[in-house]
């Protein structure tokens, strides 16, 4: 498995075309990419404008490629880069510590 936790920073008069757009992908991306396993959207209690997703994967690879590749992602990027500050995202990477711990894996198993 493959974590990707992601820190958006979002203009504020961006909110809403933001909200649209980042719930269409991570819809999106549930439905359409076998990949994906999780994709949560967290909105911060003490700054309103501070957003941070968290995506599972089946592996590096589905993330990577297969979700960079999906037909709704460039829709997304585009959002991003409208709505987003200057230097307001940041990704960062993990693998779970105990994947067998993680409901999501029996997913992984049964590919």
């Amino acid at each position: 498995m493959f974590t990707v936790i992601v820190s958006l920073q979002v203009r504020p008069e961006k909110t809403d075309r933001f909200l649209a757009a980042i719930r269409a992908n991570s819809r999106a991306t549930r439905r359409d990419e076998p990949g994906c396993l999780r994709f949560d959207v967290h909105r911060s209690t003490d700054d309103p404008q501070r957003f941070l997703l968290y995506e599972l994967y089946r592996d590096e690879k589905a993330f990577r490629e297969e979700h960079r590749a999906a037909p709704h992602y460039p829709a997304w990027r585009a959002a991003a880069a409208e709505c987003v500050v200057d230097g307001g995202h940041v990704n960062t990477f993990f693998v779970p510590s105990f994947p067998e711990d993680i409901p999501e894996s029996s997913a992984v198993e049964a590919l």
